[in-house]
């Protein structure tokens, strides 16, 4: 059993940044694909970034694209999510994701139904 904390939601105004982080339990940490997703109120839960387990690829939705920065660190068990030139648009409440199968390109990445294990969310709210 795998076990995802997120932590680092807030308050922050438009064209802040944020730093989440998802802590997990589980000695195979580092074979895990880590996703982040989000869910806005009303809407369904769209993807939002993913990392390779060893960190030598990256995936993003157009929405965030050069904007947020998922990085993850092996020996803390710990996925990151760098978000920066925030918008309101960004409010949601974001969670983090572990897939333990095997993952090939952003198709495989950015389906939901890839990942196993999934924390309880942390609000991330943008005021205008």
């Amino acid at each position: 059993q795998v076990q995802l904390v997120e932590s680092g939601g807030g308050l922050v105004q438009a064209g802040g940044s944020l730093r989440l982080s998802c802590a997990a339990s589980g000695r195979t940490f580092s074979t895990y694909v880590m996703g982040w997703f989000r869910q806005a109120p009303g809407k369904e839960r769209e993807f939002v970034a993913a990392i390779h387990w060893s960190g030598s690829r990256t995936y993003y939705a157009d929405s965030v694209k050069s904007r947020f920065t998922i990085s993850r660190d092996n020996a803390k068990n710990t996925v990151y999510l760098q978000m920066n030139s925030l918008k309101p648009d960004d409010t949601a409440v974001y969670y983090c994701a572990a897939g333990t199968r095997s993952c090939l390109g952003y198709g495989c990445y950015a389906r939901s139904n890839e990942y196993d294990y999934w924390g309880q969310g942390t609000q991330v709210t943008v005021s205008s």
